[in-house]
């Protein structure tokens, strides 16, 4: 027993922590990958690696999420599936080809879109009666299909930060709650994580061992955060989700993502 716990390495139990921490936030709001890759590359791994082991986290993470959802009732089959299959296609793209763009570059344009995103969250216009009902078909299907196959793209290159992207549209665009856009957000997370996570493994860019610590954080906390979001409700979550965005946007502006 004794040779078992000096063989054991300490420094995955950061790990568990940084997986439940950032599985709570993502679910609720977004960001957690700002968490859990530093905390990956910091134990060592190579960007790529961490990245790769990054998205085993994310699997049981939005796995466990979408059962805390359906237990509480929640769900938005088939519109979720359509556009998770959409952003499935995006994603082995994503996987397989590297952005054209300087990261210090890119980090500081996804920093305006977060305070964008916060903007839009703090002065959200009122809405008519009619503006409340769901518009989830029809040509409001189509396009969205069509934008979640581009979001899918960057999902499956680096996922840090779309959380709070999908929320917008889905709010925005369909007309969601924000209870019923989280639940729409991992469900269609776990269907396009599923084929990133593939060209993953088959490029060897996983650490099983550090992926399974990260993953049995992540699910503790999407389970506990996927319930709490829906009794806590929309008041709840845009409070989170302002706090959430604008310590991203401090982040990727003056600080690397990694």
């Amino acid at each position: 027993m004794s040779f078992l716990l000096a063989e054991f390495d300490y420094n995955l139990l950061i790990l568990l922590g940084a997986g439940f921490v950032a599985g709570f936030v993502n679910v609720i709001a977004g960001g957690g990958s700002l968490i859990t890759l530093p905390a990956l590359i910091f134990l060592g791994l190579p960007p790529a690696v961490a990245n790769g082991t990054n998205r085993l986290g994310i699997l049981f993470q939005t796995s466990s999420a979408v059962a805390g959802f359906r237990s509480k009732g929640i769900s938005t089959f088939p519109f979720s599936l359509y556009c998770g299959l959409s952003a499935l296609i995006g994603s082995l793209l994503g996987a397989q080809i590297a952005v054209d763009i300087k990261g210090d570059v890119f980090n500081k344009i996804l920093a305006i879109v977060m305070i964008a995103v916060v903007i839009l969250i703090v002065f959200k216009p009122k809405k008519r009666l009619e503006a409340y009902l769901e518009r989830t078909k029809g040509k409001h299907l189509w396009i969205s299909v069509v934008v979640f196959f581009f979001l899918g793209i960057y999902g499956g290159f680096i996922n840090a930060g779309i959380g709070f992207v999908l929320i917008l549209f889905l709010s925005y665009f369909n007309h969601m709650s924000l209870v019923k856009a989280n639940a729409t957000k991992v469900t269609i997370v776990l269907i396009y994580t599923s084929a990133a996570l593939i060209v993953f493994i088959l490029n060897d860019k996983v650490s099983w061992v550090h992926g399974l610590f990260l993953a049995a954080g992540n699910g503790l906390g999407a389970w506990i955060s996927s319930r709490l979001s829906v009794r806590k409700g929309d008041g709840f979550i845009r409070i989170f989700l302002i706090v959430m965005v604008t310590l991203m946007a401090i982040k990727l502006w003056f600080f690397d993502l990694t």
